[in-house]
């Protein structure tokens, strides 16, 4: 089986399970306690605080551990917002931050705050300009991840932190899926991380908080981890957490080349085998182990399963996969397609052996799942009749809005119009996106008696 899915969760690292076993026998007592095994648990405790406070770039009094990276955000927005609540309650955040962020921000809306949502472009980056023009006399906080968990994308971390610096905003940077290949840019005011994400074990967050930073813990006193996470510490997870960090660290620049090689042999055969592939994300400023497309006319649910069938464990952002049936917030930022999303994360010592048999399994099984969708193989026909041509989709689910346009598009002539019914999310992203991709012209979305119709002109 090839796992394949490294940004949910990277496979516990050899480093990881050995430190985790030695200190199941001498880190259980309390680290609080003076006597014998206090002081030996305190110890470890202490060690793994100077090597995670070191992989971040922070003080070892700045650095505490919490019981996950969710809890990490949600602590770090909450205390930041509550230690600046004179300044205002408004936070500005990215379009495309983790959802743990956005969870924060609506329920600081909730409260009575507000939030702005900066943009992203097609790569899935924000413009920093346009992110300093976000921020008000009344902004308490910002957020910006180091590098996106979906596509991989970087964001401008340093010239972001700078214009926060410039308008007095503290600037907290969810370094999750990047802090196990290397530290992020100065500037930032608050961090936060999660060990599972690097080798680490599950059930340890990090959360660092410069000195001076205003911030007001929320919830009961706690005398644990200056009072930024309560409860007991989980001493052997914290002490695998930092040294796996600390070995994921050593082993970065290796692994970085190699693995960018193989993400960089992804990005051009996926769409050279598969027809109709839009690749997603930067090309260059990314993380070195991911990559994302999205296949026209597949349902992305099942494109996983037979993956999985395949032996291989990958991810998705589509809506197909989704109870919800709503589209990644990710890629419905970007603008891109989502149907027949695939994520691909290669985890540290993934053989290029496996991308081989990847790339050789792909292309069948995107196949296979077309052919039971009736999706068009190739090009219609072009007859030109003189009229347009309504399609009812109504009721009916990703992919198949966007086959059923494709299956008529050449039935139209030149000029004239296909207008789409449709009432899934999705088709407001994925029939401008297959427009683009097949140099057809988007004309626009109209109000329906149900859903919504979409109008699609013909150009070739």
């Amino acid at each position: 089986m090839s796992y394949f899915d490294a940004a949910s969760s990277a496979p516990l690292h050899p480093v990881a399970r050995q430190a985790l076993l030695a200190s199941l026998d001498e880190g259980w007592a309390d680290p609080a306690r003076l006597y014998r095994e206090g002081r030996r648990a305190g110890m470890l405790l202490d060690a793994a605080r100077e090597a995670a406070a070191e992989a971040v770039g922070c003080r070892p009094d700045e650095l505490v551990f919490t019981s996950s990276g969710t809890r990490a955000v949600h602590t770090a927005v909450s205390g930041a917002l509550s230690g600046r609540r004179r300044v205002g309650r408004h936070l500005v955040l990215s379009a495309v931050e983790h959802s743990s962020v956005l969870h924060a921000a609506a329920a600081l809306e909730a409260a009575g705050g507000s939030f702005t949502e900066v943009p992203v472009d097609r790569t899935g980056a924000v413009d920093a300009s346009g992110f300093g023009r976000a921020l008000r006399a009344d902004t308490a906080l910002a957020c910006l991840q180091s590098a996106n968990h979906e596509v991989g994308t970087e964001q401008p971390v340093a010239a972001v932190a700078e214009l926060c610096a410039a308008a007095g905003v503290p600037l907290l940077v969810d370094a999750a899926q990047s802090l196990g290949w290397g530290p992020v840019p100065g500037g930032w005011s608050l961090l936060t991380a999660s060990a599972h994400k690097w080798g680490g074990p599950a059930g340890v967050g990090l959360l660092a908080v410069r000195k001076g930073v205003r911030f007001a813990p929320q919830g009961p006193a706690d005398e644990r981890e200056s009072g930024r996470a309560p409860g007991f510490e989980n001493i052997p997870a914290v002490v695998a957490a930092a040294a796996s960090l600390r070995a994921v660290r050593a082993e970065a620049e290796a692994e970085d080349a190699r693995l960018r090689a193989l993400v960089d042999r992804i990005r051009a055969e996926v769409p050279r085998l598969v027809p109709d592939v839009e690749v997603v994300g930067d090309p260059e400023r990314r993380l070195p182990h991911l990559v994302t497309f999205s296949c026209l006319y597949v349902d992305g649910e099942t494109l996983l399963h037979e993956l999985d069938r395949a032996d291989f464990s990958v991810s998705s952002g589509s809506s197909c996969t989704s109870s919800t049936l709503t589209p990644s917030h990710v890629l419905k930022a970007m603008g891109v397609l989502t149907e027949g999303n695939v994520r691909v994360s290669l985890p540290t010592g993934t053989a290029a052996a496996e991308v081989d048999r990847f790339l050789e399994v792909l292309p069948g099984v995107v196949a296979e799942v077309r052919l039971r969708l009736g999706a068009p193989a190739a090009p219609a026909p072009s007859p030109a009749p003189s009229a347009s041509l309504v399609v009812d989709s109504l009721g009916r689910r990703c992919p198949v809005p966007v086959i059923e346009l494709a299956k008529v598009i050449g039935e139209v002539p030149v000029g004239a119009t296909v207008t789409v019914l449709a009432d899934d999310e999705a088709a407001r992203l994925d029939i401008p996106a297959w427009c683009e991709m097949r140099e057809q012209e988007y004309v626009g979305e109209e109000p329906a008696d149900r859903g919504s119709a979409y109008v699609v002109r013909r150009l070739t």
